[in-house]
């Protein structure tokens, strides 16, 4: 079987047509664009991301010179837009996950916040959907229905109107105990749950496509990060992964049972099969990837494959401290008018220096979200594995294996999403009789360890924590 699998990301579609035990035949990667709009608003053209995901599958299958007999989606999670159910026509622009301005919103349904986070499992905050569906609805007027971008993509390829467990667990909707939408919810936002789509699970045939040829099933849908964390093989509670993409994002498995986290972190389905969810807890860095772009913006580096050469080029940060609050702070803090910032500059302070502070910032913004898993699991974890663009810096994963003081194992090929949701459709699709099956073999291509000591790891968190408290007001 042949499934062609889209990672639909914030910066590019990304397409693998996987063959038999998970082999990639054929690769497709088409760019897409975010735009700024003032401080606090990041959009993105709906049409633009239809076009991607069509011209990445379609050179996926000329790569490969094979058909595809499934299509799967995985998508960017908290991105919404409106659209008109009758034509499929985009109603307007993509509002993406890291728009916050829906911050005010969130501010006037501060008293919401702890029944939401007992409904939901997640903090009140513009980082999830149902504050920017709310915004869509009282400032851009709009009709039609208000969705993640998944619903719609999934509608324009032929499919069901239907969005999968896992993603609708990052909206601020569902009932993460019993995996429906909650009118409870859906009221605090003047959201009718009844215009919702269906939820359905992770893998199971929700339609079918003719998209890419002759119509095929549309099998295997979830949310990108929670399906890194199926092909990296986190079954067992405790077990976590890092993508290093745009953004950084922790997932660490908790099980069958839904959890509350206690340190701050957010709660949500890991994926669901035959009705029966998983759960997993996640922690986000906004600005991992998009830092590194920032850097180039500004003339520190002229290319991003340049971080390793240009951080190389000093044995450290020089004192320097940098804060990747860029684009506001998620778990466990939770404040989105945090902002980025650099520490300890002199006149010595050289672009090597700025560049390894952030790299060290990115590694530590980890660490931190690291120990508020094991204060919510009751135990440490005992190592990491990672996947994404940023793993090919070198300097970047030793200096998150020395502050984690664990072994950072990274994934071997760079379509783990993809992979992902390939596996969930060889699963619905009855390819495969178990989730072990159709994941495969999750192959490590290296492994960076500690190469400092636990308390040269914890100097270098306090002095990142204090400089997180700083720009937080929390001292003075």
């Amino acid at each position: 079987m042949h499934v062609l699998a889209i990672d639909q990301g914030t910066s590019a579609t990304k397409a693998v047509l996987v063959g038999p035990g998970q082999q990639i035949l054929g690769r497709g990667e088409v760019p897409v664009r975010v735009r700024a709009v003032g401080s606090d608003g990041v959009e993105a053209d709906p049409e633009e991301l239809y076009g991607s995901v069509i011209e990445a599958g379609r050179q996926a299958l000329a790569q490969a010179r094979e058909t595809a007999d499934a299509v799967a989606l995985a998508n960017q999670g908290e991105t919404v837009l409106a659209w008109d159910r009758r034509t499929g026509r985009a109603l307007t622009p993509a509002i993406v996950w890291q728009d916050r301005r829906s911050a005010g919103i969130c501010q006037r349904l501060a008293g919401w916040a702890d029944r939401l986070a007992e409904i939901t499992g997640l903090r009140l905050d513009p980082y999830f959907a149902a504050p920017k569906m709310t915004w869509v609805r009282e400032n851009l007027g709009a009709g039609g229905v208000v969705t993640t971008t998944d619903a719609w993509l999934l509608a324009r390829l032929g499919a069901e109107y239907v969005t999968d467990a896992a993603t609708a667990s990052r909206t601020l909707l569902l009932d993460l105990d019993r995996t429906e939408w909650s009118p409870d919810a859906c009221a605090a936002f003047g959201l009718d749950p009844a215009e919702l789509p269906h939820v359905a699970d992770c893998a199971g045939i929700v339609g079918e496509t003719a998209a890419f040829g002759r119509p095929v099933p549309v099998a295997g849908i979830a949310v990108d990060q929670q399906a890194a964390l199926l092909a990296e093989r986190c079954f067992g509670a405790g077990q976590a992964k890092c993508t290093y993409g745009t953004g950084a994002f922790l997932l660490a498995m908790a099980g069958t049972t839904a959890v509350r986290s206690r340190s701050g972190l957010a709660a949500s389905v890991a994926w669901r099969l035959a009705g029966t969810p998983r759960y997993c807890l996640d922690g986000q860095v906004y600005t991992a990837g998009a830092a590194v772009r920032w850097l180039g913006e500004i003339g520190v580096l002229s290319a991003a494959a340049e971080l390793d050469a240009v951080g190389g080029a000093v044995a450290d940060s020089g004192g320097v401290t940098f804060l990747p609050t860029l684009a506001g702070l998620g778990a466990p803090q939770w404040r989105p008018d945090a902002r980025g910032a650099f520490f300890g500059l002199s006149l010595g302070s050289t672009r090597g220096h700025l560049v390894r502070a952030v790299i060290d910032g990115l590694a530590a913004s980890v660490a931190l979200l690291a120990r508020s898993v094991a204060e919510d699991i009751g135990r440490p974890l005992t190592a990491l594995r990672a996947d994404g663009g940023l793993t090919r810096s070198r300097l970047l994963l030793q200096a998150q294996a020395d502050l984690l003081q664990l072994p950072v194992e990274v994934c071997r090929t760079p379509d783990a999403t993809a992979l992902g949701v390939a596996a969930l459709a060889r699963l619905g699709t009855g390819q495969a009789a178990s989730v072990e099956e159709a994941v495969g073999r999750a192959d490590v291509e290296s492994v960076a360890e500690p190469a400092i000591g636990p308390d040269q790891a914890a100097e270098r968190l306090a002095t990142f924590e204090a400089g997180l408290d700083a720009v937080l007001g929390v001292r003075g």
